[in-house]
């Protein structure tokens, strides 16, 4: 059994050119387990702080002087590394050393250890012989907290290739949608820079309605049909929108304005018109019964909450028993550690609720989170569309693949 010999942590860079922090971790001086950990831009506000006071240089300062507490630790057991972290810091956010640090450490040990035992990472997290590939969500056009001023008020419209039998297949189409979409762009506004935002969406001046249609006539264009081989989803990141005072929902770039009513109205016309396979936080993040009033409305969809569970299984245990979803984004940057992640999966399989495992906007060259998805049987993986920090995922899909040790696409 291997165990811990070194751990060592220092300042890096997200895709956004923002302070991370990486953390390599050593077992039998000899196997390497290194992580550098992703932030969002659309951040919910109950979900783990990234580092005390913004300030990465504190959560390295803190690891640094508890290194030695995780020496001899076997780096398998995650409930351990779990335990040893929190007696540094028991705060319920990560506050005191930061959600990054328990994101980087835990997942580099997971790392470290699978290499010790020469096994792939998700193996080792999951030994089931069942497992499946995630169908790919890529963003092909954004708007909202994810790209610049003029763009559409709705942050995601993404892509997915429900009908695809393997993975190459799926990431081949999401590819060709978004380059066939950037064509299109190019054609309706000649003045169109290419633009894209954070995730590899093209990033457009058009309203909601211009953006929605342009990307169904897209998969159109190529031949497909929506809710068959290929669906649209979106991210309505409708916490953006909130207006707490107002008590409305207030689209600044369309020029409109949504009561709490109107507002499910809104998101039920998209999810109908567009057929939708996937809608996320289409209201507030404490709106729970807003939501499930959708999750009643559309079972056959995936309803689902990112901002509204933060991957915190007390909010999601809340979010069951009021029945406000029926999928749920595992983030594991929002819970803390990946052991803290790995419990608000199972909180989710007993509630049968889906899981949707999802990068970040600042996002690391890292590919672990794809070993995450397969190994939490994730519905769907999102993780972008374009961009080196996104197709990193990708090809660790289809590097996986050549293993022959997962057959399948998930089914929604």
């Amino acid at each position: 059994m291997a165990r811990i010999t070194s751990v060592k942590g220092r300042l890096l860079y997200n895709s956004r050119g923002s302070k991370t922090i990486e953390v390599d971790v050593i077992a039998d001086n000899e196997y390497m387990g290194r992580v550098c950990a992703p932030s969002g831009a659309s951040v919910g506000k109950h979900e783990a702080v990234s580092f005390p006071d913004n300030k990465p240089e504190k959560s390295l300062e803190i690891l640094k002087s508890n290194e030695k507490k995780f020496i001899n630790l076997d780096p398998s057991d995650l409930k351990s590394v779990h335990e040893t972290l929190r007696t540094i810091d028991a705060t319920s956010d990560y506050s005191k050393i930061g959600g990054s640090v328990a994101f980087a450490l835990t997942i580099a040990s997971v790392d470290c250890a699978a290499k010790s035992q020469k096994v792939p990472v998700f193996k080792l997290l999951n030994n089931d012989s069942n497992l499946k590939f995630p169908i790919p969500l890529g963003n092909i056009l954004g708007g909202g907290a994810h790209a610049g001023p003029g763009t559409p008020d709705i942050q995601e419209i993404l892509i997915c290739t429900t009908g695809a039998k393997t993975i190459r297949d799926a990431i081949e189409t999401n590819f060709a949608v978004h380059k066939e979409l950037g064509k299109m762009l190019a054609k309706k506004d000649p003045s169109f820079t290419n633009g894209r935002g954070d995730e590899g969406g093209w990033a457009p001046k058009l309203n909601n309605d211009e953006a929605l249609e342009i990307c169904s006539r897209a998969c159109e264009q190529l031949g497909f049909t929506l809710g068959k081989e290929v669906s649209l989803g979106v991210d309505f990141a409708s916490t953006t929108q909130w207006d707490e005072k107002k008590k409305k929902y207030i689209y600044d770039r369309a020029g409109f304005e949504n009561t709490p009513e109107k507002q499910i109205e809104f998101a039920s016309e998209i999810i109908k018109k567009f057929k939708l396979a996937y809608a996320e936080d289409a209201v507030h993040e404490e709106a729970f019964e807003d939501m499930a009033v959708l999750t009643r409305r559309f079972p056959n969809v995936l309803i689902t909450g990112d901002d509204l569970l933060v991957t915190n299984t007390e909010i999601l245990k809340k979010a069951a028993k009021k029945n406000a979803c029926n999928a749920a984004i595992l983030k594991v940057n929002q819970a803390g550690s990946l052991y803290d992640a790995l419990e608000f999966a199972k909180e989710a399989f007993k509630n049968n609720i889906r899981l949707i495992t999802s990068h970040r906007s600042g996002e690391s060259s890292d590919s672990h989170i794809s070993h995450i998805g397969i190994a939490t049987k994730s519905k769907m993986l999102k993780v972008g569309v374009v961009g080196g920090e996104r197709v990193a995922k990708l090809n660790e899909l289809i590097r996986i693949s050549e293993h022959d040790l997962i057959r399948g696409m998930a089914e929604i």
